[in-house]
């Protein structure tokens, strides 16, 4: 009993630490070379609506089928003659512009229940049912290609669990440590290697002079934090090779067109937390080599609700950047909103299954075998073609 209290007090104490030292850097031994393809997982948790993200205004039922949901605050930023980002979306369009972004439309799950936590396990587990594996597609896939991951979360997420180790770093709200304290807990543990260890590794005494100068504390707040600080563990010579963000809040039931309203601000969240992602990652001459997946739960029902907002749906919209990705477009089997071509009559379908789009960047940019991704990592997906998106 006693050795697993010191096995559980030691763990939580690395991890602690790495989280709560604003300088704190973590030590990636054995990761991958410098020029090894980098990966990151962006979960929008809550169901986005895709047809807010990405309408459709050159879809003849668009406006009909939306109603006041189609008004947007301003005018949508075009990217072909059928679609559209929303107005606070503009340094993402600027990405699709610029080809280094593509938006993945009517996309989902095979899931089609309407539950946030079902739907949740189903994404992050790769699985087809909820709660048919308790693991992670992304940690199977770490595994395959002995790498790791890393949460930027105070827990690991279920997509990053699987049989690799997963490091957390999380913003802190406690002050800096002061150099006494630090010196203190160092003549604490020198005799404890494993106590000392951690300290060394939430000091960043294991990472080169080059690297360091990377650790400033990151600017601005909410997601971009996170985006920042993803770019620069990212972008470390032996860094992890994957990274999981999380962004809540897309859960809009009610009031979801208004110009100040919670859509708004989460959409303009997402838009700066993406252009930080990418100005670390490009910064640290990792954005070259950097591949970027954007994906929710489920999206929403195509009609406004009673309360002007709406009620979740299935068919959404999914966003893939990065240096490698062949961007500047859309990526649609386009099912139509006529309520006859709805799921259900209700939902935008679901004409592009996630997994296709995970299977092609984790083949193509990951390189992890077809075999493994039928196998192991989407278990039953040998009939689903990746889409190839890089």
């Amino acid at each position: 009993m006693t050795a697993h209290f010191d096995r559980r007090r030691r763990v939580w104490l690395g991890g602690a630490l790495g989280a709560t030292l604003p300088w704190a850097s973590l030590a990636w031994a054995g990761q991958a070379s410098e020029d090894a393809p980098r990966f990151a997982m962006v979960i929008l948790r809550g169901g986005l609506d895709g047809l807010s993200a990405v309408p459709a205004p050159g879809d003849a039922d668009f406006l009909p089928a939306r109603g006041a949901l189609a008004q947007l605050g301003a005018a949508p930023l075009a990217i072909d003659g059928t679609f559209a980002l929303h107005p606070q979306l503009t340094q993402l369009h600027a990405m699709v512009k610029g080809g280094e972004a593509l938006v993945v439309h009517a996309a989902g799950l095979s899931y089609r229940e309407r539950s946030h936590f079902d739907a949740q396990q189903v994404l992050e587990s790769g699985a087809t049912r909820p709660h048919e594996i308790s693991t992670g597609w992304l940690g199977r896939a770490l595994a395959a290609g002995a790498a790791k991951g890393l949460a930027l979360n105070t827990a690991v997420p279920l997509v990053l669990r699987g049989t690799t180790a997963v490091d957390t770093w999380a913003p802190s709200a406690l002050p800096e440590p002061s150099s006494d304290l630090v010196a203190r807990l160092e003549r604490m543990y020198e005799r404890d290697a494993a106590l000392a260890h951690a300290l060394a590794r939430a000091k960043g005494l294991h990472v080169d002079a080059a690297t360091s100068a990377m650790n400033d504390r990151p600017r601005g707040a909410g997601f971009a934090v996170l985006a920042q600080r993803a770019a620069q563990f990212l972008s470390q010579p032996a860094g992890p090779q994957a990274a999981v963000l999380e962004l809540g809040g897309w859960d809009t039931h009610a009031n979801q067109f208004a110009p100040n309203g919670a859509l708004v601000r989460q959409l303009a969240q997402l838009d700066a937390g993406l252009a930080a992602l990418r100005e670390g990652l490009s910064a640290g001459r990792a954005w070259q080599r950097t591949v970027v997946v954007v994906a929710t739960e489920f999206g929403r029902e195509v009609a406004p609700n009673g309360t002007q907002g709406t009620d979740h749906g299935s068919g959404g919209a999914a966003f893939v950047l990065g240096g490698p990705v062949k961007g500047g477009r859309v990526i649609a089997d386009w099912p139509g909103l006529a309520k006859r071509d709805r799921f259900e009559g209700r939902d935008l379908r679901t004409t592009t299954d996630l997994r296709a789009v995970l299977k092609g960047v984790l083949g193509d940019h990951l390189r992890v075998s077809s075999r493994a991704l039928n196998a192991d990592v989407f278990p039953g997906s040998e009939g689903l073609r990746p889409l190839s998106v890089l």
